[in-house]
């Protein structure tokens, strides 16, 4: 073999050898950068798994208190009844006029354990009377809430006027 051949055979195995390194680097790194996607993905599930871990003590004190106030299963309509009929009632004994009451549409989300009736009263009358109106409903134990509360000014300096929205979550009797 000549000299040239020689320096040409050597000058295409160096060659050769530095487009191997470099498609053996791009290899390498398309490995790090699959390696370091899935080493972040199991840092987030870590730091997810310690999270509910944390507050697993609490979630667990909320599931007892809720499975020892859950109600009994009823139909929507008579829940509806017993929270018009106990917001009028509780209404009339704090003082209140009651200016006009509509039953609104239960909320019967499908896939959700509890189902929400709804009231809705406007009522008029002194503030302190209408505090303990919505003291006497709002009664978390029995899973009921005033969710919404309007106030505005009467032509009486003396009274306020409220529109409430009151919500009473129960167990739906299930489907035969």
């Amino acid at each position: 073999m000549s000299p040239r051949e020689k320096k040409l055979l050597i000058f295409f195995g160096a060659a050769g050898f530095i487009v191997l390194n470099f498609l053996a680097f791009a290899q390498y790194q398309a490995k790090r950068l699959e390696f370091d996607r899935s080493l972040e993905e199991a840092r987030r599930q870590l730091e997810t798994a310690k999270m509910f871990s944390a507050s697993r003590e609490l979630v667990t004190d909320q599931m007892d208190w809720l499975a020892s106030h859950e109600p009994q299963p009823a139909d929507k309509q008579v829940v509806q009844t017993n929270l018009d009929k106990l917001c009028e009632t509780e209404a009339k004994n704090a003082g209140l006029e009651v200016t006009s009451q509509k039953p609104l549409e239960t909320d019967t989300t499908s896939g959700t354990h509890y189902h929400r009736a709804k009231v809705q009263f406007t009522v008029s009358g002194r503030e302190e009377d209408l505090y303990r109106w919505f003291d006497r409903l709002n009664v978390p134990d029995q899973l009921r809430a005033a969710t919404f509360i309007r106030l505005s000014p009467n032509k009486d300096d003396t009274k306020i006027d409220c529109t409430a929205i009151v919500e009473q979550w129960f167990v739906p009797v299930p489907a035969a």
